[in-house]
């Protein structure tokens, strides 16, 4: 008798339990719904900012600070002939890290039939080659994506020189995986002062907002970063806004095939 009082309880227990998955699983599902029809109601007349019209292609780059998107609605935004082709979306960070929102970003771009790229943000305290192969297991690229790019923006203490060592351990080892060569984002002084031009043979996507034209930096770049503060159609928050240096064709070749 005692048993079967005792295999009751188990088994109360775990029906409980799997009642209470239900319930969670469910208010999930129903707070991300109601996630996707508040991006979907966000709306603007323009794009908010200046956006340098010599260059044809523009685009954004998101991570979780945008919360859910409606990637639809940032596709279809048009002002004045102007639409946005591409986007960079948060993948990893240091070790260990996921961007909460990139798989669900990385899917959901595709389908509108954005160009997408996958980015690390560098941790400078960390391995280089052990960043790289956290961003390896998250992150599988196909043809059409842009490819991998490594965002380095701080040293945190480190010396010049180590950063530079690990970074090129990010590098090598993305490349080599992939069969493409990264890209490195940074901003100028970033880039200019701790990168110098030992990464001049890399792709470059820099952050300058203070020239209207062009960023102010020596070597050539492929991707701008002209502005934090815009606004797009299907996103609440603000949210950077890009450039890239070149024509339909360029961009067309800077695609993994």
């Amino acid at each position: 008798m005692a048993k079967n009082k005792k295999a009751a309880i188990y088994w109360r227990i775990a029906l409980g339990l799997i009642v209470a998955a239900t319930v969670v699983m469910l208010l999930f599902r129903v707070y991300e719904w109601w996630q996707e029809r508040r991006a979907h109601f966000a709306r603007y007349e323009a794009f908010g900012i200046e956006v340098p019209t010599r260059y044809t292609i523009h685009g954004i780059d998101v991570s979780r600070y945008q919360e859910t998107i409606d990637w639809e609605s940032v596709k279809a935004m048009n002002v004045e002939g102007l639409k946005l082709g591409f986007t960079f979306i948060k993948a990893t960070e240091g070790l260990v890290n996921e961007d909460r929102y990139y798989k669900r970003n990385w899917k959901r771009a595709k389908e509108a039939g954005m160009a997408r790229g996958a980015y690390h943000f560098f941790i400078a305290t960390k391995n280089g080659k052990a960043q790289a192969e956290h961003f390896i297991k998250t992150v599988e690229l196909s043809p059409g994506d842009m490819p991998p790019v490594l965002d380095v923006e701080a040293t945190y203490g480190v010396p010049y020189k180590k950063v530079r060592e690990r970074v090129k351990e990010w590098l090598i080892t993305i490349e080599n995986y992939y069969g493409v060569r990264p890209i490195i984002y940074a901003n100028v002084d970033f880039y200019q002062q701790v990168l110098k031009d030992e990464f001049d043979e890399y792709p470059l996507w820099v952050a300058h907002y203070l020239q209207k034209e062009k960023p102010r930096i020596y070597r050539n770049w492929h991707f701008w970063q002209y502005s934090e503060q815009g606004h797009v159609n299907g996103i609440f928050c603000r949210v950077d806004f890009n450039a890239f240096s070149g024509d339909s064709a360029e961009f067309k070749n800077l695609l993994i095939n």
